[in-house]
């Protein structure tokens, strides 16, 4: 690993902490001269440049959806930037699938912009949509994939070595079974609201080769601290059978409005869905600490429960606080000195390293030396 350009001051401090060794630049990449970027990473001569713009812009959850005025929709272009300065082997570019639809102000679309900058700068560039549990990754997850290599490989992309199905078919025999949700955090000490902590040990043994694979040889569990519930909120929970949401919970128990004694009038389908512990984990989204309940605990997930739905090893450890204030209200309110990556929304924004290992060795075994 030899480096990394971020922005956001805590997922550095996530970043250099696991990787100590390498090079971490913190800063806008758009304020970033040519010169500055080379010197601090020419020297390595870099094999492999990984890209994850914000996809805001182009995601289907955003009600702006495409929208060509959004400054995130640019963002591709310092991806284009870096390898046209650094010149590595391979380029691997991760985005939402929506991209494949997102056009320009002048009506071009954004994917084949890309494909052509590639291919200009002498790359041969294909991209596809992988779906996460295809790779054992215990979650529903589809994401984006554009690789761009000096060398034509004959296969770019994966074959997928997992199945969802319970009863394989004819095309997918002698595929592993996908862990499911509780194949990946049924091992992780058992807390309420409220329990947990940063730093902890482990209270039970490893149950499966999922949990043995994240375990590999860490001793202790990082980041298992429950979120501070209120007692309203607990009972809401309970209240909840697996597949429910806060929109299906008794009257009394309905979501307030913000600073109010009043019920709200509005209800999101998919906030606090209780999870099926017997299916995999639907996709971890940045801001997931809302998303899901617990399938058996009356409370949402942990940032390490979504770290093991990611497929992050245990000893990865995230830094900086659990969760923060609304990113929309620090704005509003001019507290932008506030707003940061919280401990969830680096686990959300990842790539989740398994579905990465299975490309990257894809790749590997077809350059040669």
């Amino acid at each position: 690993m030899v480096g990394a350009i971020e922005m956001d001051s805590w997922a550095c401090e996530t970043f250099k902490f696991n990787h100590p060794k390498a090079t971490v630049m913190q800063g806008d990449i758009t304020a970033m001269t040519d010169e500055q970027i080379v010197s601090a990473f020419g020297k390595f001569k870099p094999d492999i440049v990984l890209g994850g713009p914000p996809c805001q812009g182009f995601s289907i959850c955003n009600k702006n959806s495409g929208d060509p005025k959004d400054p995130k929709n640019s963002l591709f272009e310092e991806f284009i930037r870096v390898g046209r300065l650094l010149k590595p082997r391979v380029m691997i570019m991760e985005n939402v699938p929506n991209l494949v639809k997102a056009k320009t102000e002048s009506n071009d679309l954004v994917i084949e912009i890309i494909k052509n900058e590639l291919q200009n700068l002498g790359y041969h560039v294909e991209h596809r949509t992988l779906e996460a549990t295809d790779y054992g990754v215990p979650q529903i997850r589809k994401r984006l994939v554009v690789i761009a290599t000096q060398k034509k490989l004959k296969n770019p992309f994966p074959e997928k070595t997992h199945s969802i199905m319970s009863t394989p078919d004819l095309f997918e025999v002698g595929l592993k079974k996908c862990p499911t949700l509780w194949d990946a955090i049924s091992d992780l000490p058992e807390i309420e609201a409220r329990e947990g902590a940063e730093e902890a040990e482990y209270t039970k043994s490893p149950q499966n080769e999922y949990q043995r694979l994240l375990r590999n040889s860490t001793t202790k569990i990082f980041n298992h601290k429950s979120m501070n519930h209120s007692k309203r909120l607990v009972e809401r929970f309970a209240s909840m059978s697996c597949g429910d949401s806060s929109s299906d919970v008794p009257d009394h128990l309905r979501p307030l409005r913000r600073n109010s004694t009043e019920f709200s009038d509005k209800t999101y389908d998919q906030n606090n869905r209780r999870m099926h512990a017997d299916r995999q984990c639907h996709t971890v989204p940045a801001s997931f600490y809302a998303n899901f309940v617990h399938p058996y605990k009356n409370r949402n997930f942990t940032a390490r429960e979504g770290a093991r739905i990611q497929s992050f090893p245990d000893w990865y450890v995230f830094k900086g606080k659990p969760t923060v204030v609304s990113h929309k209200l620090l704005q509003r309110e001019g507290r932008l000195e506030e707003k940061h990556l919280c401990q969830y929304n680096q686990i959300g924004n990842a790539v989740p390293p398994l579905m990465a290992k299975a490309i990257a060795e894809n790749i590997l075994k077809q350059l040669g030396d």
